[in-house]
């Protein structure tokens, strides 16, 4: 009888814990349950000691906040339009700032990122670092307009001379893996998974000698992830047909077409998976698309063909606002010491530059 009793006193639910309410730690303070509020959100309006000090009452105290509340905080402003209460910088560092968004991809970036920051009341505001808009200038406008979250873009081959740059001040989320500094968390594209889809789809169709094209691994940080999809596709499919992978520079000169001419004489590849803008190249080359050499791209807006898979590029703009919001809303600043990654995946789209070749 005693240890049937037990066991069923074992098995009854711990009773609930007494909520700590921010009356409760305002009333510890003596300050408004407003200025609590605003102080676990990080609010600007609330000195940095007062929010230090709340903060440390608060975790004394064992504040966890209401997730139903919240939930129903958030239902309410998914009803009605938010105000924009605050800014969100996107930072160009680009010698020309002018071809960032020229790219397809990165102008849906900035559009996915945008809209989404629209809804949780922030507005995504572009500052073009150059001589004008140095980086200690930069700061002082930021900390000025109270500034807390950056998002960065994509970047091109001159790195940004930033390591001054006092980013433990601020939220920080990174596109895309081109921008080696800072460290600060990424989103996009599932480049590896991507490629492996684009082969997976090609051979549905027909195509068995499929070559790569793409970055020269030292030069670009994106070209080992297609290439390990690529190399993990031709393995896991068990392709009988093993060729070399033709790596381009940039620019395209005579010498990379005269090699490129050389690689398709000597490997004689059926089609062409390319991460690259490759129109140039097949040109250069006297190659004809698709009447001499079918073409898959794994950006169909940016490639030069229509073609391959669709990155979801507004997605990856979306996604990269949901984390860079919850950075801020977490008090997360500056380069976090456990890096985390989103990569989100693309969709394959059929069209005429690769030909059903089932259907020849």
């Amino acid at each position: 009888m005693d240890s049937g009793y037990s066991l069923i006193r074992l098995m009854e639910p711990e009773p609930t814990p007494t909520r700590i309410s921010m009356r409760e730690i305002a009333a510890r303070l003596s300050v408004s349950h407003v200025t609590v509020s605003m102080a676990l959100r990080d609010s600007p309006r609330v000195s940095a000691a007062t929010r230090e000090k709340i903060k440390q009452v608060a975790a004394e105290l064992g504040y966890r906040p209401d997730p139903m509340l919240n939930a129903l905080a958030a239902y309410r402003n998914s009803k009605s339009a938010s105000g924009i209460h605050s800014a969100v910088a996107w930072i160009n560092a680009w010698v020309r700032p002018d071809e960032l968004r020229g790219y397809k991809e990165f102008d849906l970036y900035w559009k996915g990122a945008s809209e989404c920051a629209a809804k949780f009341g922030y507005r995504l505001e572009e500052f073009r670092l150059d001589k004008e808009m140095p980086l200690p200038r930069l700061h002082k406008i930021f900390q000025a307009r109270s500034i807390r979250g950056i998002l960065l873009p994509p970047h091109g081959s001159v790195q940004p001379a930033w390591h001054d740059f006092p980013w433990d001040d601020y939220s920080v989320v990174r596109f895309g893996r081109s921008l080696k500094f800072p460290p600060a968390h990424l989103v996009t594209a599932d480049q590896l998974t991507n490629t492996f889809i684009a082969v997976s789809k090609m051979r549905a169709r027909g195509y068995r000698r499929i070559g790569l094209i793409t970055f020269e691994t030292d030069l670009d940080p994106r070209g080992p992830h297609f290439t390990a999809g690529f190399l993990s596709a031709r393995e896991l499919l068990k392709d009988e047909k093993s060729f070399p992978i033709f790596r381009i520079e940039e620019p395209v000169t005579a010498e990379v077409i005269a090699r490129f001419r050389l690689w398709m004489k000597q490997e004689e590849p059926d089609a062409l998976l390319s991460t690259v803008e490759q129109k140039i190249l097949l040109r250069g080359s006297g190659y004809r698309v698709p009447d001499d050499i079918p073409v898959a791209v794994t950006s169909i807006l940016d490639g030069g063909a229509d073609s391959g898979m669709d990155q979801h590029p507004e997605e990856i703009g979306r996604a990269a606002f949901l984390l860079l919001n919850s950075e801020i809303n977490d008090g997360a600043r500056g380069i976090p010491k456990i890096f985390r990654q989103i990569l989100v995946e693309g969709s394959w789209v059929d069209g005429t530059s690769l030909p059903d070749r089932r259907m020849l």
